[in-house]
């Protein structure tokens, strides 16, 4: 049997404080990069003493140092030690991401009525400043990316900050086929449960009473893609959400509506396609037509950038690696 170089590694800290939240509540961040990384970590004072095998400590290493750093130029590092923060840096790592690159996405956020929103990956934080560079933004990837999320932030942080006079939410409902007549109850009741996804979003980002206030006078409109039809949109944010289950059709009518001093938003996911398999999506179509066209901008999310349980980015991989 081959024998295993072992390594111990020291660490020195100048805040006692973020040493802390690093090491969190019964040490259970340091329990965390232990287990991911089958390495041993003690503290003593300011110091951090990590043992295991040569490779695994130097990245259990990175990983306390990325964690430290973020949660220092982090403008509320309680809360963002007592978040997922940890399990990001840590699914990182899984993916082979170099911990030495510039830390960048907490200095990027979107403020909202409730809080900020900060880019939790460093793909977040590119698909954030693409959205404030360009009128239309396709950003893609898979379930767990924040690509919707991210999108209505921005979204509500522009209406905050008046820099447009409505939001406008919209999906194909595609379960439904567009024939909405069919379905029981009035329009809201009948467009809802497609469009709970977006609802859910902005209420985690404003108040409930300002939510219901801005859906009554028009500030913020959620609904079917087929309701865009011969609209002209000015003055708006808007977001088609699940594009790609648009068809090549639907997406044209849709870009041609952007007016004056607007930004559109299209977000989707090209493995989920639920179109009939002889039909070309209309987010595959548009993302091929328009990639060198001034003021749009594409950007793929990818298994890195999941920021829902860690184990979702693990089953994305696996996926990944088998279709590759």
């Amino acid at each position: 049997m081959a024998n295993v170089e072992e390594k111990s590694l020291r660490l020195s800290f100048d805040d006692n404080d973020i040493l802390l939240l690093v090491c969190g509540q019964h040490n259970v961040n340091l329990a965390k990069i232990e287990k991911t990384l089958n390495v041993s970590i003690d503290s003593f004072g300011n110091e951090l003493r990590i043992k295991g095998v040569s490779e695994q400590t130097k990245l259990a290493g990175d990983v306390v140092q990325r964690f430290f750093k973020q949660l220092s130029s982090d403008p509320d590092p309680k809360s963002a030690a007592g978040g997922p923060l940890i399990d990001d840096i840590l699914r990182l790592v899984e993916y082979g991401h170099d911990l030495s690159k510039p830390v960048t996405s907490a200095q990027i956020f979107a403020s909202t009525w409730r809080k900020k929103i900060f880019a939790r990956t460093q793909g977040q934080s590119e698909y954030f400043n693409l959205m404030r560079e360009s009128e239309v933004v396709f950003g893609l990837g898979p379930a767990g990316t924040g690509k919707t999320y991210m999108a209505v932030a921005m979204a509500v942080d522009y209406l905050k900050s008046k820099k447009v006079e409505k939001l406008i939410l919209s999906r194909p409902a595609v379960e439904a086929g567009e024939r909405l007549g069919f379905l029981p109850g009035d329009m809201k009741e009948k467009v809802d449960p497609y469009l709970r996804p977006l609802y859910d979003a902005l209420y985690d980002m404003m108040p409930a009473d300002k939510v219901e206030r801005m859906l009554g006078n028009g500030e913020i409109e959620i609904a079917p893609l087929a309701f865009m039809r011969g609209r002209t949109l000015s003055n708006a944010f808007v977001i088609i959400d699940e594009a790609q289950n648009t068809t090549c059709v639907q997406m044209k009518m849709v870009l041609t509506r952007l007016g004056q001093d607007s930004r559109m938003v299209i977000t989707g996911d090209l493995s989920q396609v639920d179109l009939p398999s002889n039909q070309l999506s209309g987010l595959a179509d548009a993302t091929a037509r328009l990639r060198d066209i001034e003021g749009v901008g594409i950007y793929r999310l990818t298994g890195q950038d999941v920021v829902r349980h860690p184990v979702v980015a693990r089953i994305l991989k696996a996926y990944d690696t088998e279709q590759s």
